[in-house]
């Protein structure tokens, strides 16, 4: 079972020489934004060995010239990958950690007898592998006491001192440009301290940590510490980290950004993978500091940044626009602005189709979709049960009123997002028209009882019983029925397939297993779709979507074969969380006034989800204001390019099978 597609999907080809420059030269040229050195790989596996190798490299160099090396050393899940290639190297002999002393560069406090430990992760991902010595691993006391936390933290400076001071520093950046635990607004001279931790850090740590209770404060080494070290090793993975490592490696430094005080310090190497990456000026706008190689993606990003920066539509720009700022290359390859301008504009014209699953009896040689077959058997793959109205609610309504006939799959049940108050609400409702109906009866009335006693004396983080974890279930499908109905989805096409992975009644979910991918599978051979819309959102901070998406590549990998998989197209949608670059659309629907409105009631039928829901992220608009911003700034950038004036617009990306 492949099940891990979606790290696999290659939305840009990114030459090699923007991120491994064949000589220090154009890599100078390449880092003219730059502020940290920073060294990018094409995988996390590439960038895991790299900064095991270094660290093996000082480990040797350290303990040959002084007879010992200090470690400073984090837990968080980005190290995993680079701890697992440096037990790899000191099991072929290449590194030796005999004469080595460990510092753990944070803990939790107090530490809970079921709660997260920075050593006790520390050791099954590292210590427990290697030849150190238990005297040699320093950390936080667990005995110590808030009243003794000023004496204690300044001790715990003087033993790094007194060994002669860190000399390799290991850790991620973390959300916001966290280091250690220093959040956003720790100052560059912050030293070892007692930090208060913030919401998101907390649910962080609990997903990562896989437990429901976490400390609200912890004790951490400072930002001053960690620049006190003679080298620093420090990494991010992934698109979700693209937007902090560029302020980190480009912006200024700054303490809302406590990773970007990592600059100036003389022997710091951030190491990042391509997604990571993604939003640096070398990889995002090569054209500012090197030729580069064009393709088509590549123009039509650069055309619309310089249309941002001339506040020009497309068809205006002219060749001093493209001298003015950097882009004379293009000039060159075609000719003139005329052309480019030409080729852009008809490309993006081409992404616009108001007939979502092609357009019958109609040229389809510049559509999105091909016209035939029609009507076509299409399945809407939705992560929660309002992924689906609140992502493409628009397009959806458009497809069943085009008369295909249109599946809805919901993967999870999403009961743990139903508020306790939401779920009593109805029991408050069936208590006062049982009577009326006569099912007052006494398993009724015990269930009844049981789930409002159960309620009352809920603490935080208390798993829901099964009982309650149904009901909450039957809330979310009788939502998204609703939803369904409105749009104009038949009844029998509502598929609830409730994949097991999400059913362990808690924040943290199980592993993606063949089971998961089975139920898709018998989902698609009974339909056997000519065209899928699957979630392409994999910035969902909870890791639902990149599981379910997972769920979906692996189940059409296994079906690849098939027949009907000849004739079948796979769309990318987003919405919740982000939406797709331009440079990256190629279906484009426009969306009318009414039915903006008409996408935001079928998402106002998710009564569940609306102010109460617990998993908003750190947007504070509800989940339909945010789909109707995110489509209304899709169409006013068509509009500023001098394409046609929409109200809104939903796009989507073509996955393509891997063989």
């Amino acid at each position: 079972m492949r099940t891990d597609l979606s790290s696999q999907i290659k939305l840009d080809r990114i030459p090699r020489r923007y991120y491994n420059p064949d000589n220090e030269i154009e890599l100078t040229a390449l880092r003219r934004e730059e502020k940290l050195f920073t060294r990018i790989f094409e995988t996390i596996s590439d960038g895991g060995d790299f900064i095991a190798s270094e660290m093996a490299r000082y480990i040797n160099r350290y303990t040959e010239q002084k007879g010992r090396c200090v470690l400073a050393l984090g837990a968080g899940v980005s190290t995993h990958r680079a701890y697992a290639s440096l037990i790899k190297l000191y099991n072929e002999g290449r590194v030796d950690f005999s004469n080595v002393i460990i510092y753990i560069i944070d803990e939790f406090f107090p530490l809970l007898p079921e709660g997260p430990s920075v050593l006790k992760r520390l050791r099954e991902i590292l210590l427990d592998h290697i030849n150190i010595k238990p005297e040699n691993v320093r950390t936080i006391n667990p005995e110590i006491t808030k009243e003794t936390m000023y004496e204690y933290c300044q001790a715990y400076e003087q033993a790094i001192a007194d060994d002669g001071g860190i000399d390799l520093a290991v850790f991620e950046i973390g959300p916001h440009g966290t280091v250690a635990l220093n959040e956003a607004g720790s100052p560059e001279s912050s030293y070892c301290r007692l930090v208060l931790l913030g919401n998101e850090i907390r649910h962080i740590i609990s997903k990562n940590y896989n437990c429901d209770e976490v400390p609200t404060t912890a004790i951490t080494l400072g930002v001053a510490n960690l620049r006190s070290a003679k080298r620093i090793l420090t990494m991010a993975w992934g698109e979700n980290s693209a937007e902090i490592v560029r302020k980190v490696v480009e912006g200024d430094a700054s303490p809302s950004v406590p990773a970007s005080l990592l600059q100036g310090h003389p022997h710091v190497k951030l190491v990042i993978d391509l997604g990571a990456a993604e939003e640096l000026t070398r990889i995002s706008q090569p054209w500012k500091v090197t030729s580069c190689e064009w393709n088509d993606k590549l123009i039509r990003r650069a055309i619309v940044w310089l249309c941002n920066m001339t506040g020009k539509p497309i068809l205006k720009l002219t060749d001093k626009d493209y001298n003015d700022w950097g882009l004379g290359e293009l000039l060159a390859l075609y000719g003139s602005a005329y052309n480019v301008n030409i080729k852009v504009f008809n490309e993006l014209q081409h992404t616009i189709t108001g007939w979502p699953g092609g357009k019958p009896n109609a040229d389809d040689t510049y559509r999105p979709e091909r016209a035939n077959p029609y009507p076509k058997r299409v399945i809407v793959f939705s992560p929660h049960p309002d992924d689906d109205v609140i992502s493409m609610g628009g397009t959806l309504k458009r497809l069943v009123d085009q008369h295909h006939d249109v599946h809805v799959a919901y993967e999870t049940s999403g009961n743990i997002a139903v508020g306790d108050e939401d779920m009593i609400r109805y029991f408050l409702m069936m208590d006062k028209i049982a009577p009326m109906f006569g099912f007052n009866n006494d398993g009724y009335n015990k269930l009844s009882t049981e789930v409002q006693e159960f309620i009352k004396t809920k603490s935080a983080g208390d798993m829901d019983n099964s009982d309650i974890r149904e009901i909450k279930t039957m809330i979310r499908q009788a939502e998204a029925t609703i939803a369904c109905n409105y749009i104009g989805v038949k009844p029998d096409n509502i598929h609830f397939l409730r994949l097991p992975f999400y059913e362990t009644g808690t924040i943290k979910k199980g592993d993606l297993s063949q089971r998961d991918v089975d139920i898709i599978i018998k989902l698609l051979q009974d339909v056997k779709p000519q065209q899928i819309f699957v979630a392409g959102d994999l910035a969902d901070p909870h890791g639902t979507h990149k599981v379910c998406t997972d769920a979906v590549l692996a189940a059409l990998y296994e079906l690849r074969d098939e027949e009907w998989m000849k004739d079948c197209r796979i769309w990318m949608y987003r919405g919740a969380w982000a939406e797709w670059e331009i440079d990256h659309i190629e279906m484009a629907v426009p969306i009318s006034p009414e039915e903006l409105r008409s996408k935001r009631n079928s998402i106002l039928k998710h009564q569940s989800q609306m102010e109460n829901a617990p998993f908003l992220g750190d947007d504070d608009r509800l989940f339909w204001q945010r789909a109707e911003d995110r489509n209304r700034a899709t169409a006013q950038l068509y509009e500023g390019l001098g394409l046609a004036s929409y109200e809104a617009i939903e796009a989507f990306v073509e996955y393509k099978p891997i063989k």
